[in-house]
């Protein structure tokens, strides 16, 4: 799980858009460009480089 605190202040790498998490899939998405960055133990990866480009 990751802290709301976290989640209130993140924003896209590439678009500066808001932000979603999905607990169940383990990604943040984001919801402009809905590219869907990898949260790895716990940590979320907001590297362009490693985003899924969303469709």
């Amino acid at each position: 799980m990751i802290d709301t605190k976290l989640l209130d202040i993140l924003a896209c790498p590439v678009c500066k858009g808001d932000i979603e998490y999905d607990a169940k899939n383990e990604k943040i998405i984001c919801t402009e460009c809905s590219r869907r960055y990898p949260v790895k133990d716990g940590i979320p990866v907001m590297l362009a480089d490693e985003a899924e480009q969303g469709s």
